[in-house]
């Protein structure tokens, strides 16, 4: 018992550090928006399209992962996943036109990035907690909080010193750093599977769920499209939030700090989302998530004043993360644990998808516009649009579990 449970802390340890690494490099771009176009004398839409094209890809791949996590070793999916993430980031470094940066950053990262996910992390954390699911996940998740309080915390500091392209240097050498400890880590990072018995099955049938019976539910196209209008929300912020904030005549350092500040408050967003979805199921702090986003984007509407800003930044960072532990809840309550990654894959893909394209909308209509409110008012309408489907889904009597 002792040793399975030094086992399953350290496979939570694992997880929490590579979320760690993943959560501080993934949103690197929004920093290095304003200092890059100054530069290289790109337009924001320009390197957004780099954001979206990473968003894609990585999505695009996600059921993959989920896919290889499900049926092979996950240690080979993690140091692969690190190793090309590293390279591919140290090679922005010297980029010199949009095709580089888009292959380098878009293509390579967006795969190296989706290996070390939420998705795969996810399932392996799953497997050793089953009782305590959100929680775990949460915690783990957390890990991607710290790392966008500390990364972007230390590269914020730096960046006047090392210039974006050292700082993308110093990034990938993180990486390299975490690979050592992940190749000697000695305890199995897939546990023994739960009992046949445990696993979901459709209503009324004694079969398992397929992943074609899956997406034939209801209950996974609801999540599909919260996930999608969650994901739209938050890398649109995450892209241009310092961007705006500097446009706004907010300082360079207190901009490039609000990445950490979001980062840190949510850190208490996502531990919260996971205890309380242990407690009263993962859709009320689903719902929280929106009420609040409502509130946001109508303020932004309204004013923007620094302090509106700031305010905004740091409740939005308090969301950010909500729906992170929820995924994996959400599948195994509806779905058991039979095709797990590959159903975590498909979601995340499509959160991840909606999230690239809305990078490029919130750089396009800045070009076109000079200003944000546009998008503002898009994610206010797609805010109540993500509140009102579970509350329709429960009319239809449908978000009750099925396994």
């Amino acid at each position: 018992m002792k040793a399975r449970t030094w086992s399953a802390t350290v496979i939570l340890a694992t997880g929490f550090v590579l979320l760690l690494y993943n959560g501080g490099s993934r949103f690197t771009m929004g920093l290095m928006l304003k200092p890059m176009a100054d530069d290289l004398s790109w337009s924001r839409a320009t390197l957004s399209l780099t954001v979206t094209v990473f968003m894609v890809v990585s999505a695009i791949v996600l059921p993959f992962i989920g896919r290889l996590v499900d049926r092979y070793n996950i240690r080979t999916v993690l140091l692969t996943s690190l190793l090309l993430s590293s390279v591919s980031i140290a090679l922005m470094s010297v980029i010199r036109t949009p095709l580089q940066a888009i292959v380098l950053y878009g293509v390579l990262f967006g795969l190296a990035t989706a290996g070390t996910s939420v998705a795969p992390i996810g399932v392996m954390v799953s497997r050793w907690f089953p009782e305590r699911l959100g929680t775990a996940n949460s915690i783990a998740i957390s890990g991607m909080g710290i790392g966008q309080l500390v990364i972007i915390l230390l590269l914020t500091s730096q960046i006047e010193v090392l210039g974006w392209r050292g700082s993308f240097l110093a990034l990938a050498v993180l990486g390299l750093v975490l690979i050592v400890p992940l190749m000697l880590l000695k305890t199995p990072l897939t546990a023994p599977r739960e009992p046949a018995g445990e696993k979901g099955s459709p209503a009324g049938s004694g079969s398992q769920w397929t992943v074609s019976a899956s997406l034939r539910e209801p209950n996974l196209w609801y999540l599909i499209v919260i996930y999608a209008i969650c994901g739209f929300q938050d890398f649109f912020v995450a892209t241009h939030v310092v961007a705006y904030a500097r446009d706004q005549g907010v300082g360079a350092v207190l901009s490039g700090n609000l990445y950490a500040l979001m980062g840190l408050v949510g850190l208490a967003g996502v531990l919260a989302a996971g205890l309380a979805s242990d407690r009263f199921g993962p859709i009320l702090p689903t719902l929280v998530c929106f009420v609040l986003r409502i509130a946001l984007f109508g303020v932004v509407m309204v004013t923007e004043s620094v302090f509106a800003i700031i305010g905004f930044a740091l409740i939005f960072g308090l969301t950010f993360w909500i729906t992170a532990p929820l995924t994996i809840v959400f599948v195994r309550q509806y779905f058991g644990t039979a095709h797990l990654g590959t159903l975590t894959g498909i979601i995340v893909m499509v959160h991840h998808a909606a999230g690239g394209l809305g990078a490029y909308v919130g750089g396009a209509a800045y070009d076109l516009f000079g200003s944000y409110q546009v998008v503002f008012q898009l994610m206010l309408i797609l805010s109540v649009v993500a509140l009102l489907i579970p509350w329709l889904a429960a009319r239809t009597g449908h978000f009750v579990p099925r396994v």
